[in-house]
């Protein structure tokens, strides 16, 4: 498994694609991940730009480029791409392998100016075959929630791909944590430089990464290289869920004491006060 990590001009679709499709051309792997909107860039200034770098997830010019990827190299390929279905337009990520694409994931938890622009995702969490591995898909602010990171490991990932542009610092720590934390291993392919345009600018922070089970790191980029790196995954490793012999990661958990987690945080705090008082 491995990422791509790079610099992708704005508006530039057909360019962007060429330039990450070439830095993943001689990697080693079965799984090659790219950043979120790789094929856009990230800062949109009005609604009208969105909408004529808003892609079909089935016919796209993503879509187009990574099914030929995946036939040429015989693996699969996970990319961000801004998705507009139905007159709606979502930030959204697809697998796609030797025969066409897969499965769209549609980002979760929108950040910042995103709400201007993007529907929340609404088809949610899902886990696809990637060859013998299950491989689940984050889009970069869902680091945030290990909600979603633990569904996935639930519903039986080996693997999760997170196609990002990471601002915050500290985010590459957090999915080291989520891998640590649910046994999986982790595909952060974070994008470099900056986007400056009208709207504003807004850096990203480089070192993508793979991550195994026990939170180690494998593979790294620096925070400006452009590159593709890739890890070999044991696979059995991710569906060890055994901490000590004893002691099993899923079996321990108590999810009757977790309800809180799903509750609208209104309903959480009034209950809290109803025990309280």
């Amino acid at each position: 498994m491995g990422f791509v990590q790079g610099r992708p001009r704005f508006g530039r679709t057909a360019e962007n694609l060429e330039r990450g499709l070439a830095l993943a051309e001689g990697m080693d792997a079965d799984l090659a991940v790219l950043p979120e909107l790789w094929s856009s860039g990230y800062v949109f200034s009005s609604r009208g730009e969105l909408a004529a770098l808003a892609e079909d997830a089935a016919t796209g010019p993503t879509a187009r480029a990574l099914r030929a990827a995946a036939r040429r190299r015989r693996r699969h390929y996970v990319a961000g791409f801004p998705e507009m279905h139905r007159g709606r337009f979502f930030n959204s990520a697809m697998l796609v392998g030797p025969a066409g694409v897969k499965a769209v994931y549609r980002k979760l938890h929108l950040f910042e100016r995103e709400q201007e622009w993007f529907e929340p995702g609404d088809l949610g969490l899902a886990v696809h075959r990637v060859g013998p591995a299950r491989v689940g898909l984050l889009i970069c602010f869902d680091w945030r929630f290990p909600e979603a990171a633990r569904t996935l490991a639930l519903m039986g990932a080996d693997v999760i791909a997170h196609p990002s542009n990471l601002v915050f610092p500290d985010a590459q720590w957090a999915m080291r944590t989520r891998a640590l934390e649910n046994r999986v291993y982790t595909v952060t392919a974070n994008r470099t430089g900056a986007d400056d345009r009208p709207a504003g600018r807004v850096a990203f922070t480089g070192r993508s990464q793979v991550v195994d089970p026990a939170g180690r790191v494998l593979a790294r980029a620096g925070r400006g290289e452009s590159c593709a790196r890739a890890a070999r995954c044991d696979l059995d490793a991710a569906r060890d869920k055994g901490i000590t012999p004893l002691t099993h990661l899923f079996r321990s958990r108590r999810p009757g004491f977790y309800r809180t987690l799903v509750a609208p945080v209104g309903a959480a705090r009034r209950r809290t006060r109803r025990r309280v008082g």
